[in-house]
């Protein structure tokens, strides 16, 4: 059985103000039936290496093929096997209605008439979109939006379909929604294949067969998310609540391998990633210099995010 996705010595760049490697050298290979996951800090290549594996943009160097073709030579034969939804992205035509807009879009790829209408109802229903079918597309949420970009990526049946950031800026409950339609496509479907990046680990945690962890053009990692967390579980995993404070000098300490600082209403939360519980000494000696005060603390089992803080030295944002 030939891999989904086979990537080999690929590499990107730019041309502008000097030349960008955006990927470099990246070898990767996805098997047929895997949910995927393709994790990386902004700027770190995920994008562009879609969009290659997707036919909207050529290597500079290096081969990749999907589904058994080359992305250069075979970018027809790919197209009509695939599909790609974007979180966020605006897609369709406001004047149309929302089954206005999926029918035409299954009407690109050749899906006939009578097979096109039973997936749309379909999907209408399970993203709980029935009532809204005709209500035009201008009107209608931004979640109700996503909700039918999602059914548009579905109802074309690919054989391999990219998923970038599909949950992001949704609430909860439709996150969830979208989420157990996901693995329930993957797991349903003999032979189909998935690719999601997300800026949620939870997401990715609970997904992904297989996560690939991507910095500054290059795979740093490849592994399960189980076996992603047994890397980083030769350290320790600290949270710790304290009062608004700049983190950034607690990064060079030694000890520390990678830092996420989220602020809220009032107070900060910091993850840290650290090569033993003795760093934390240190850690919590610098926030007291600063003139913050530690609210809470807390040791962690390593997290998928503690991972990929471990291998890639920050969080994703």
């Amino acid at each position: 059985m030939a891999p989904a996705i086979e990537v080999r010595s690929l590499s990107r760049s730019f041309s502008g103000r000097g030349e960008t490697l955006a990927l470099d050298n990246v070898d990767l290979t996805v098997e047929e039936g895997e949910l995927f996951g393709l994790l990386g800090p902004n700027g770190a290549g995920k994008t562009t290496l879609i969009k290659i594996l997707s036919t909207l943009l050529l290597p500079s160097s290096g081969t990749a093929r999907v589904l058994g073709h080359d992305v250069d030579a075979d970018a027809k034969l790919i197209r009509k096997r695939i599909n790609m939804v974007s979180g966020g992205e605006i897609s369709g035509y406001g004047l149309l209605t929302i089954r206005e807009n999926l029918w035409m879009f299954t009407q690109f790829y050749g899906v006939p008439g009578k097979v096109a209408n039973e997936r749309i109802d379909s999907l209408l229903e399970t993203f709980g979109l029935q009532d809204k079918a005709d209500a035009k597309l201008r009107t209608v949420s931004t979640g109700q939006r996503q909700k039918m970009n999602i059914i548009r990526g579905f109802a074309t049946d690919p054989e391999l379909i990219f998923l970038d950031e599909p949950t992001l800026g949704l609430d909860v409950t439709t996150s969830i929604a979208i989420r157990n339609y996901l693995r329930r496509w993957v797991r349903e479907r003999e032979g189909r294949t998935m690719m999601l990046t997300t800026h949620y680990m939870l997401e990715a945690d609970e997904l992904c067969d297989r996560v690939a962890i991507i910095d500054r053009g290059r795979i740093v990692a490849v592994d399960t998310p189980a076996g992603l967390k047994r890397r980083a579980g030769s350290g320790s995993s600290f949270l710790i609540e304290t009062t608004p404070f700049d983190p950034e000098p607690i990064r060079s300490l030694p000890g520390v391998r990678g830092l996420t600082a989220r602020p809220a209403e009032g107070h900060m939360s910091v993850r840290l990633a650290l090569d033993d519980e003795s760093v934390i000494a240190d850690v919590i000696s610098s926030i007291v210099s600063s003139g913050a005060k530690v609210i809470g603390l807390s040791k962690n089992e390593p997290t998928l995010e503690d991972a990929f803080m471990h291998l890639v030295g920050r969080g994703l944002e």
